[in-house]
């Protein structure tokens, strides 16, 4: 029965395994020297002044391949559970000719397990190769990406790790158990599509931020974390702030949200939206005419710490990378499993 499941799958393992042969040469050719400039423009650097300029500069200088690896990671599960587990067991029902392997002594269990076995296997092989060569080539550029493509963020959390072996395996097995329950291989591949990409959503939406307690702490107002900051002339003239969805000395961090505080403990505003500072601007740092000078916006922001205005972020730090990827991989897993054992089950009772 495996000799007979690899004969069937051979032509579509080797069209995979070409592709992974292309993409692992790409990466091992561009890899290393990638690795050279990020550690030679990181040791010109100085920490508190350039640094920040060249990890910026690098970034942007790799943005394309650094998405279009990162894409590829992402959509190769749900490839796989579209075009190799929808139809696995599906053509076989349609066409009958598994009829003709259980009346060759052929158990259906075995049959199944067969399957799913061999081909699950070379399905995980291949979302962990992928996944973890394109890890190893974006390290660089994870260690300087901007807001919104550091590692612990939804997009690219889940093309790094071991999290894309996990996607994997459940979106086949996903794609088989549809295919045996609606019979009808367009159909099957509809909806594997439709639910595995509902539970990509919803994953970093609902569950992922709640897999461990938030950090929630109060932070200096500095160029860290203010994305835009001015007095304006016309108005009251105060002082204007715009946060940004980032902690000072946590880079890397998962932010689910930041607020501006006021000294009194009270949220005066979020994320993109301006804030409007209480303080007097006649005189002193945050005067129109003291913030116009070389370093005033600093001096002014030092005068706003000073009277108890901090932003408020709620977060989960860089370290817990790896903790979340094991659990979410383990939730993963334990739907594959349940999927697996469904299937047994179906094609026992229902399946003729």
């Amino acid at each position: 029965m495996i000799w007979l499941t690899w004969r069937q799958f051979r032509g579509s393992a080797a069209m995979m395994a070409a592709v992974l042969v292309v993409l692992a040469a790409a990466l091992a050719l561009t890899g290393p020297g990638l690795a050279d400039q990020y550690a030679a423009g990181l040791a010109d650097c100085t920490p508190n002044d350039t640094c920040g300029r060249f990890f910026d500069r690098f970034f942007d200088e790799y943005h394309t391949p650094f998405m279009a690896v990162s894409l590829v990671v992402l959509v190769l599960p749900a490839l796989l559970g579209l075009f190799w587990g929808a139809p696995l067991l599906t053509r076989e029902l349609e066409a009958g000719t598994h009829l003709m392997v259980w009346n060759q002594g052929i158990t259906r269990r075995r049959w199944l397990a067969a399957k799913l076995g061999l081909i699950g296997l070379v399905v995980m092989a291949a979302a962990g190769l992928c996944g973890l060569a394109v890890t190893w080539w974006s390290d660089p550029l994870d260690k300087s990406a901007q807001a919104g493509f550091a590692v612990m963020d939804p997009l690219i959390f889940g093309a790094r790790g071991i999290a894309p072996i996990a996607y994997a395996a459940f979106a086949f097995v996903l794609g088989v158990t549809l295919g045996m329950m609606v019979r009808r291989t367009l159909l099957a591949m509809a909806l594997t599509l439709a639910v595995f990409t509902a539970l990509q959503l919803g994953m970093p939406l609902l569950v992922r931020p709640h897999l461990m307690p938030p950090v929630v702490a109060a932070f200096e107002l500095g160029p860290g974390n203010v994305e835009g900051f001015g007095v304006p002339r016309g108005g009251d003239g105060r002082p204007q702030i715009h946060l940004r969805s980032t902690v000072p000395d946590h880079a890397g961090a998962w932010v689910l949200g930041s607020a501006l505080r006021d000294p009194s403990g009270r949220v005066i505003a979020t994320e993109g939206q301006p804030a409007t500072v209480q303080i007097s601007t006649t005189s002193g740092p945050c005067a129109p005419q003291g913030t116009g000078g070389p370093g005033g916006g600093e001096l002014c922001l030092t005068e706003i710490n000073r009277h108890g205005y901090r932003q408020l972020a709620t977060y989960h730090p860089l370290e817990r990378f790896w903790p979340f990827q094991w659990i979410e991989s383990g939730i993963y897993a334990l739907l594959t499993l349940a999927l697996t054992w469904f299937c047994f089950w179906w094609i026992r009772r229902r399946v003729s």
